[in-house]
């Protein structure tokens, strides 16, 4: 496993990259808000183009506002783009009731239902 050091987006959301030979992992903490939005879908839509199936921890993830949630759906069009899978987990309610309240849910549910820990 391969891992490099913590990256600090300006507006403090820190986020973990781990590299195995299935997945790379992102563990993110922090507030993803407008501030760090931009840098977050930057940060992983260039992971994306190094790995086929990039897992991203939000356990985290303290809050999370409509611009987060953006970078998060932005992500995922990418994933779907680059041909990778993208997959959510270990969100917390907050994070779970955005997904809910925007129909999203269903699309990054499977992994965080159940706060299921994964590489």
């Amino acid at each position: 496993m391969s891992l490099n050091p913590e990256a600090v987006l300006p507006s403090g959301l820190k986020l973990q990259v781990s590299k195995t030979d299935e997945a790379t992992t992102v563990v993110c903490s922090g507030r993803l808000t407008m501030g760090a939005a931009a840098n977050f879908k930057s940060h992983v839509k260039g992971l994306l183009r190094e790995s086929k199936r990039v897992v991203v921890d939000l356990s985290g993830v303290t809050y999370m506002d409509s611009s987060g949630l953006g970078a998060v759906v932005g992500v995922y069009v990418a994933s779907k783009t680059a041909h990778s899978e993208l997959r959510l987990i270990n969100f917390n309610q907050q994070i779970r009731k955005i997904f809910g309240l925007t129909n999203l849910l269903s699309l990054f549910e499977p992994c965080g239902e159940h706060n299921i820990r994964m590489p």
